[in-house]
């Protein structure tokens, strides 16, 4: 299955969703279509091993998991997620449930509970949230600072915006990260 799940990360980091087919991956591997198929049901089977196998053959992900604090687990998150686009797609269509996928999710849960948060899943979810949504804008983050906003409707945004201090995609990341822990998690102790 590895060389099943393998083969189909590199159709979705090279093209996308729509790379990613059971003819695609089975060229790749010199077999017949119908020959994946006794290991496959469907290209959705294909998705959820590709987003597992993708996180555990990171390394930075792989350490975090052992050994990272929160904020080091979101951020390994955030940029697994810029390098692989195609994985926040999949990750909307189909909760992610592979051992490596659960092992993430555990270790964001534990690490929430040891800060002392009164609600540990909520709060994963949440920053699990950000950290998708972050990861989906992050390439077009260039885009938005250089589209100029209409002033007549909305004034005071267009004002900002015109005076916003340009960061990357990753210090706003941070920033983001930075207050959600101290809104929305400020119950618990500083994680």
């Amino acid at each position: 299955m590895q060389d099943l799940a393998r083969t189909s990360v590199e159709l979705l980091d090279e093209g996308g969703l729509r790379a990613l087919t059971v003819r695609a991956v089975a060229g790749r591997l010199g077999v017949a279509p119908a020959s994946l198929y006794s290991r496959v049901a469907s290209v959705d089977d294909l998705f959820d091993l590709s987003l597992d196998v993708a996180l555990g053959d990171d390394p930075v992900m792989v350490r975090m998991l052992r050994d990272g604090d929160l904020e080091q687990l979101l951020l390994a998150h955030y940029r697994h997620l810029v390098r692989h686009r195609w994985a926040c797609q999949v990750i909307a269509m189909r909760p992610p449930r592979g051992p490596h996928a659960l092992r993430f999710s555990e270790r964001l849960v534990v690490l929430l509970e040891e800060a002392g948060v009164a609600d540990p899943l909520s709060a994963a979810y949440q920053l699990s949230n950000f950290v998708i949504g972050s990861a989906v804008t992050a390439p077009v983050a260039g885009e938005e600072h250089a589209t100029p906003v209409d002033a007549v409707l909305a004034p005071r945004y267009a004002h900002l915006h015109r005076e916003a201090t340009r960061g990357d995609p990753e210090q706003t990341f941070l920033a983001g990260i930075t207050a959600l822990r101290q809104s929305c998690l400020g119950g618990g102790r500083e994680p």
